[in-house]
Formats: structure tokens, sequence, C-alpha cells
């Protein structure tokens, strides 16, 4: 969900995404859903994951574990914008190169990682890696998929070279446990997410989801964030005095429009006249 207007290049071949940002700096929650590493080749990355804080710099990479919610904020440095290659690793992917692993070479009773954002030390293997991609950042020069996919089997194996504690957390493939979900929503209701990603961050089919849901609210999934990002709004604004060209983005909604449209719906009067 980016909160700030930014011109960038974005593009993604084979779950390898480029990304460069043109003015100044931007701002995103990352909802984990699959492994990933990010190498950041000019500016600045700072990740937030509840009360900790991660500084990635040029030339830098960090993991992030999958079924996590992380804040992530790009930004320039020295007059150099950022420009940074995300890699994601699905579970089919996962599954696949375990599959052609040499079982002889996975440790046994090795404890996994457990930190959900990981800051990589520099190895070669890494550097390699992403030097290699600097020309795709060149709209005009696709690569093969063959040649990304190779890529990202590059990348687990360098993964496993760092520590070989990855081993259990890039070849765990039970699903999350159920988690509640009025605790998930109220902690993440100002996110743009679809059903189907609430869902799996729960723990949950979509059907399975639906059905849970109604047995804690009459309101359907959609509405009741409506109304939470409304009550959130309304405290807001009449407890904190915040501003509501302030208010309106940080609660979830996209549009100033939108927002005072529902909010006076709601309460009656428009966000100005509380």
């Amino acid at each position: 969900m980016e909160n700030k207007h930014t011109e960038s290049l974005f593009f993604n071949y084979s779950d390898i995404f480029f990304s460069y940002y043109f003015n100044n700096d931007t701002t995103c929650a990352h909802m984990a859903q699959n492994h990933s590493m990010s190498y950041v080749y000019s500016g600045e990355m700072v990740l937030q994951e509840k009360d900790r804080e991660v500084v990635v710099r040029k030339g830098e990479c960090v993991f992030i574990r999958r079924d996590n919610r992380v804040v992530i904020h790009k930004r320039p440095v020295n007059d150099e914008q950022y420009r940074g290659i995300f890699m994601m690793f699905t579970r089919k992917f996962l599954r696949e190169f375990f599959q052609k692993l040499e079982k002889s070479a996975v440790p046994h009773e090795v404890e996994p990682l457990e930190r959900s954002v990981i800051k990589l030390p520099k190895s070669p293997e890494i550097e390699s890696l992403f030097s290699s991609m600097v020309p795709y950042f060149d709209p005009s020069i696709k690569p093969r998929d063959e040649f990304m996919q190779l890529k990202l089997v590059e990348g687990v194996y360098s993964l496993l070279n760092v520590n070989e504690r990855f081993f259990p957390v890039l070849f765990d493939f039970n699903e999350p446990w159920k988690m509640d979900i009025l605790e998930f929503l109220n902690e993440n209701y100002m996110y743009d997410l679809s059903m189907e990603q609430i869902a799996h961050f729960t723990g949950r089919s979509l059907s399975t989801f639906k059905r849970d849901f109604k047995k804690i609210s009459d309101l359907p999934p959609q509405k009741w964030l409506i109304q939470k990002r409304l009550d959130v709004a309304f405290e807001k604004i009449r407890e904190a005095h915040l501003p509501v060209t302030e208010v309106y983005s940080e609660v979830g909604f996209k549009n100033l429009s939108h927002f005072s449209t529902a909010f006076k719906k709601q309460f009656g009067v428009s966000p100005t006249g509380v």
C-alpha cells in the first residue's frame, strides 16, 4: 500500500521484482506471503517489524520470512534514488527445489532462524548474484524466464551457504496455524488486503475464513473493515484532533472524497464537523 505518489519503474521477471524510484521516497506495508530476499543497489531501505527496525544500505541484502507483516520505507541517500531487487521464493518453487536436493546435504536437528527479518552478511555469492542482474533495470532488455529461474536457484543456495539454519526455514511446508481473526483485523485493518490475503494470513482457506467470520460478526468482512476504519478515524479526529487529510489514509482509505462520504453516512456529520 503506497502512501506517497512516486514516479517509478517496477517490473517482474519470474518472481524477481525490479524497482527504481525517481522522486523522493515511498512507504509500503508488505504482507510477506512468501520468503524473499531484497537487495539494495542504491538509496536505502528501512524495515519495521513491530518495535524492531532494520536498515539495509547500498550493497546490502535482507531476508524476509513469509507469513508476517513488515512496513518498508525506501528512500534516497546522497542524491541517489532507491533502486533494488526483490526476489520471491514461492512454496511451489521451494518444494521443487527440495525434491531435487541431495538429501545427504540436508543437515539434521538444526534449529531454524527465529527472526522474520534477517540482514544478511556480505558474501561473494550474494554479491555476484545481484550484480549479474544489473542490466535488467533497463526495461528494453528482457531476460529469459529460464535464466531468472536459475537466479532463484542461485538465491536459495546463497542463503544456505550463509547459514545452515536457513534449511528448516526455507523447507518448512506446513501451513500457518490458525490465528484469531479479530486480533489480526484489529492490528491490520488499515492495510489494503484482499479477502484471500486475510484468509491466508489467518491460516484459513477463503471459504473457511468466511464461515468463521460469520460466527463473530453479523457484518460481511468488507463492511466490518470499513466500520472499523471509520470508528478509528472518528476517535483520531475527535480525541487526538488530527487533521482529516492525515487521518483518512492512516486508517486505510485511499480517497478523501470516499472517506468523507462514508464518514457522514456512518455518523451523520462530515469529518470536518466533528
